[in-house]
Protein backbone atom coordinates (compact mmCIF):
# COMPACT_ATOMS: atom_id res chain seq x y z
CA UNK A 1 0.00 0.00 0.00
CA UNK A 2 2.72 2.46 1.01
CA UNK A 3 4.86 1.56 -2.01
CA UNK A 4 1.92 2.04 -4.37
CA UNK A 5 1.18 5.46 -2.86
CA UNK A 6 4.81 6.53 -3.25
CA UNK A 7 4.87 5.22 -6.83
CA UNK A 8 1.70 7.15 -7.67
CA UNK A 9 3.10 10.31 -6.09
CA UNK A 10 6.35 9.95 -8.04
CA UNK A 11 4.44 9.34 -11.29
CA UNK A 12 2.37 12.48 -10.68
CA UNK A 13 5.51 14.47 -9.94
CA UNK A 14 7.18 13.24 -13.13
CA UNK A 15 4.11 14.20 -15.18
CA UNK A 16 4.11 17.66 -13.60
CA UNK A 17 7.85 18.02 -14.25
CA UNK A 18 7.45 16.99 -17.89
CA UNK A 19 4.55 19.41 -18.39
CA UNK A 20 6.93 22.27 -17.55
CA UNK A 21 10.12 20.87 -19.12
CA UNK A 22 8.47 20.00 -22.46
CA UNK A 23 8.40 23.70 -23.43
CA UNK A 24 12.22 23.85 -23.30
CA UNK A 25 12.60 24.55 -27.01
CA UNK A 26 10.58 27.78 -27.06
CA UNK A 27 12.87 30.72 -27.74
CA UNK A 28 11.21 33.31 -25.46
CA UNK A 29 10.81 30.88 -22.56
CA UNK A 30 14.43 29.78 -22.94
CA UNK A 31 15.59 33.37 -22.67
CA UNK A 32 13.27 34.15 -19.75
CA UNK A 33 13.97 31.06 -17.63
CA UNK A 34 17.71 30.94 -18.34
CA UNK A 35 17.92 34.58 -17.24
CA UNK A 36 15.57 34.48 -14.24
CA UNK A 37 17.18 31.36 -12.77
CA UNK A 38 20.34 33.35 -11.98
CA UNK A 39 18.38 35.54 -9.57
CA UNK A 40 18.21 32.52 -7.25
CA UNK A 41 21.92 31.79 -7.55
CA UNK A 42 24.55 32.54 -4.93
CA UNK A 43 26.07 35.54 -6.72
CA UNK A 44 22.78 37.39 -7.17
CA UNK A 45 21.26 36.64 -3.76
CA UNK A 46 24.45 37.45 -1.84
CA UNK A 47 25.12 40.60 -3.89
CA UNK A 48 21.59 41.95 -3.44
CA UNK A 49 21.61 41.21 0.28
CA UNK A 50 24.97 42.89 0.85
CA UNK A 51 24.13 45.87 -1.36
CA UNK A 52 20.93 46.52 0.59
CA UNK A 53 22.65 46.15 3.96
CA UNK A 54 25.31 48.71 3.05
CA UNK A 55 23.18 51.19 1.10
CA UNK A 56 19.93 51.39 3.05
CA UNK A 57 19.08 52.65 6.53
CA UNK A 58 16.56 52.12 9.31
CA UNK A 59 13.95 49.39 9.13
CA UNK A 60 14.80 48.69 5.48
CA UNK A 61 18.41 47.99 6.46
CA UNK A 62 17.24 45.76 9.32
CA UNK A 63 15.04 43.87 6.87
CA UNK A 64 18.03 43.53 4.53
CA UNK A 65 20.01 42.07 7.43
CA UNK A 66 17.19 39.62 8.14
CA UNK A 67 17.25 38.68 4.46
CA UNK A 68 21.01 38.00 4.54
CA UNK A 69 20.75 36.01 7.77
CA UNK A 70 17.89 34.02 6.27
CA UNK A 71 19.98 33.25 3.18
CA UNK A 72 22.85 32.07 5.35
CA UNK A 73 20.84 29.84 7.66
CA UNK A 74 18.65 28.41 4.90
CA UNK A 75 21.59 26.83 3.16
CA UNK A 76 22.69 24.75 6.12
CA UNK A 77 19.66 22.45 5.88
CA UNK A 78 19.97 22.42 2.07
CA UNK A 79 23.54 21.12 2.29
CA UNK A 80 22.63 18.54 4.94
CA UNK A 81 19.53 17.26 3.15
CA UNK A 82 21.38 16.98 -0.18
CA UNK A 83 23.92 14.71 1.58
CA UNK A 84 21.30 12.65 3.44
CA UNK A 85 18.94 12.21 0.48
CA UNK A 86 21.09 12.02 -2.65
CA UNK A 87 18.36 12.30 -5.26
CA UNK A 88 19.43 12.29 -8.89
CA UNK A 89 18.49 15.30 -10.95
CA UNK A 90 15.59 14.70 -13.38
CA UNK A 91 17.76 14.94 -16.48
CA UNK A 92 19.81 12.02 -15.11
CA UNK A 93 16.79 9.92 -14.11
CA UNK A 94 14.08 10.61 -16.69
CA UNK A 95 14.36 9.84 -20.37
CA UNK A 96 13.73 12.65 -22.83
CA UNK A 97 14.33 15.41 -20.28
CA UNK A 98 15.47 18.58 -21.99
CA UNK A 99 18.46 20.25 -20.37
CA UNK A 100 21.00 22.93 -21.25
CA UNK A 101 24.70 22.21 -21.82
CA UNK A 102 26.88 21.59 -18.75
CA UNK A 103 24.07 21.06 -16.21
CA UNK A 104 24.67 20.79 -12.48
CA UNK A 105 25.73 17.34 -11.35
CA UNK A 106 25.16 17.50 -7.58
CA UNK A 107 22.00 16.20 -5.93
CA UNK A 108 18.60 17.63 -6.67
CA UNK A 109 16.67 17.70 -3.37
CA UNK A 110 15.97 20.43 -2.28
CA UNK A 111 16.40 23.23 -4.82
CA UNK A 112 19.08 25.62 -3.57
CA UNK A 113 18.10 28.38 -6.02
CA UNK A 114 14.47 28.26 -4.88
CA UNK A 115 15.52 28.17 -1.24
CA UNK A 116 17.78 31.18 -1.77
CA UNK A 117 15.27 33.39 -3.57
CA UNK A 118 12.49 32.70 -1.05
CA UNK A 119 14.83 33.21 1.91
CA UNK A 120 15.80 36.63 0.52
CA UNK A 121 12.33 37.91 -0.45
CA UNK A 122 10.22 36.78 2.51
CA UNK A 123 11.63 39.32 5.02
CA UNK A 124 10.84 42.11 2.53
CA UNK A 125 7.31 40.81 1.98
CA UNK A 126 6.76 40.73 5.75
CA UNK A 127 8.15 44.26 6.09
CA UNK A 128 6.30 45.70 3.08
CA UNK A 129 3.47 43.36 1.96
CA UNK A 130 2.84 45.44 -1.17
CA UNK A 131 6.20 44.15 -2.51
CA UNK A 132 4.67 40.68 -2.80
CA UNK A 133 3.08 41.75 -6.11
CA UNK A 134 6.58 41.84 -7.62
CA UNK A 135 8.62 39.52 -5.39
CA UNK A 136 6.36 36.44 -5.31
CA UNK A 137 6.07 36.11 -9.11
CA UNK A 138 9.84 36.59 -9.30
CA UNK A 139 10.49 33.80 -6.78
CA UNK A 140 7.91 31.50 -8.36
CA UNK A 141 9.57 32.10 -11.74
CA UNK A 142 12.92 31.04 -10.28
CA UNK A 143 11.32 27.84 -8.97
CA UNK A 144 9.64 27.12 -12.31
CA UNK A 145 12.92 27.80 -14.10
CA UNK A 146 14.56 24.97 -12.19
CA UNK A 147 12.00 22.51 -13.59
CA UNK A 148 11.94 24.11 -17.03
CA UNK A 149 15.73 23.74 -17.25
CA UNK A 150 15.49 20.02 -16.31
CA UNK A 151 17.36 20.43 -13.02
CA UNK A 152 14.70 19.87 -10.34
CA UNK A 153 11.52 17.95 -9.66
CA UNK A 154 8.47 19.85 -8.36
CA UNK A 155 9.04 18.48 -4.83
CA UNK A 156 12.62 19.85 -4.89
CA UNK A 157 11.22 23.28 -5.70
CA UNK A 158 8.42 23.01 -3.12
CA UNK A 159 10.91 21.96 -0.43
CA UNK A 160 13.14 24.91 -1.37
CA UNK A 161 10.18 27.26 -1.19
CA UNK A 162 9.24 25.98 2.28
CA UNK A 163 12.83 26.07 3.58
CA UNK A 164 13.47 29.56 2.24
CA UNK A 165 10.14 30.90 3.46
CA UNK A 166 10.62 29.39 6.92
CA UNK A 167 14.10 30.82 7.33
CA UNK A 168 12.87 34.18 6.00
CA UNK A 169 10.06 34.33 8.55
CA UNK A 170 12.28 33.26 11.44
CA UNK A 171 15.04 35.69 10.56
CA UNK A 172 12.65 38.58 10.10
CA UNK A 173 10.88 38.01 13.41
CA UNK A 174 14.08 37.47 15.42
CA UNK A 175 15.81 40.52 13.97
CA UNK A 176 12.67 42.67 14.32
CA UNK A 177 12.37 41.59 17.96
CA UNK A 178 16.02 42.39 18.62
CA UNK A 179 15.68 45.85 17.07
CA UNK A 180 12.44 46.69 18.89
CA UNK A 181 13.92 45.45 22.18
CA UNK A 182 16.94 47.71 21.65
CA UNK A 183 14.79 50.72 20.72
CA UNK A 184 12.09 50.25 23.37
Amino acid sequence: MKTKLLTNMYDFECRLFRSVNRHFDQKFLNFYFRTITFLGGAVATIAVSLFLIFFTRGQFQATSLASAVSLLISHLPVAIVKKLYPRKRPYLALLETKVAENPLKDHSFPSGHTTAIFSVIIPFILFMPQLSIVLLPLAISVGLSRMYLGLHYPSDVLAGCLLGSSSGCLSYFFISEAIFARIG
